[in-house]
């Protein structure tokens, strides 16, 4: 692809009803519809295996020149080329749904949350399909598995925020220590905030200051919370920095949720 074409190369959206995609110059040349048309795999052929990544690029440029079709399109014609894209797009998903298993046992996540990640990945996986650009000589296999893997990495910061927001009032730890996990303590009016201080890319808190308070309180599913020494063999540091880290990371969520609340 020249770069000039990759210039005109761009995602549009002609219509509130055409789904994003790539206009090639490819889709105006003749016999673009006998190139892109209806031809390709089908379902039944990867029902039950994993699709290649060759005929997955071949699959997503018809899904492209289907949308790029529907936006040239009005009436019937626009519903039929519609239809030609979400076939496409739907065997592409289903060829390459393995990519979510793979993904979610990378992860490892715990039995309970299982389910919830393969079902939040199976939305990540088609939105990966509608925004693939097949003419860049990227493998499919490699964006999609990226792109899951960050949405699993996102998901599972919200599952500890939300664990979090349960079991560990603040206000019940002066001393900056993990409270009995089998308490049934209700957790105070301020930590409504907490989720958002533990984010994937807030700034309140650095990447080892939500590890360690992450592993301190067993917010990553633990049987037990994670002891000074533990956390300081995973993270390479001494207990006493663990211990500094920790209560650094208490004292900057107190401030915030102290601050939250006398400006609300």
């Amino acid at each position: 692809m020249t770069q000039t074409a990759t210039n005109r190369s761009r995602r549009q959206r002609s219509s509130t009803d055409i789904p994003y995609h790539v206009a090639h110059p490819s889709f105006e040349e003749f016999g673009a519809e006998e190139e892109y048309g209806l031809g390709g795999a089908s379902r039944e052929d990867f029902a039950s295996t994993h699709m290649p990544d060759d005929v997955t690029r071949d699959l997503a440029k018809r899904m492209h020149y289907a949308a790029w079709r529907a936006a040239q399109s009005e009436g019937g014609e626009r519903t039929h080329w519609l239809e030609v894209y979400l076939r496409f797009r739907d065997w592409i998903v289903l060829g390459n749904r393995k990519l979510i298993y793979r993904a979610v046992r990378r992860w490892m996540p715990p039995s309970a949350y299982a389910d919830d990640m393969i079902g939040d990945c199976q939305i990540v996986l088609i939105q990966a399909v509608a925004a693939f650009n097949p003419w860049l000589g990227i493998r499919f296999s490699t964006y999609a598995f990226t792109c899951l893997m960050r949405a699993l990495s996102r998901l599972s910061q919200r599952q500890a925020a939300d664990r979090l927001a349960r079991s560990l009032p603040l206000e019940s730890l002066p001393d900056g220590e993990p409270r009995d996990l089998d308490s049934e303590e209700a957790p105070g009016p301020r930590l409504a905030r907490i989720d958002e201080f533990l984010r994937e890319g807030h700034q309140l808190l650095s990447f080892r200051e939500k590890r360690v308070l992450v592993r301190r309180f067993s917010l990553d599913n633990q049987a037990r919370a994670g002891t000074l020494e533990q956390v300081g063999k995973e993270l390479g540091l001494s207990k006493e920095r663990v211990r500094q880290v920790q209560a650094s990371a208490l004292g900057k969520l107190r401030k915030a949720l102290l601050e939250g609340a006398q400006t609300s």
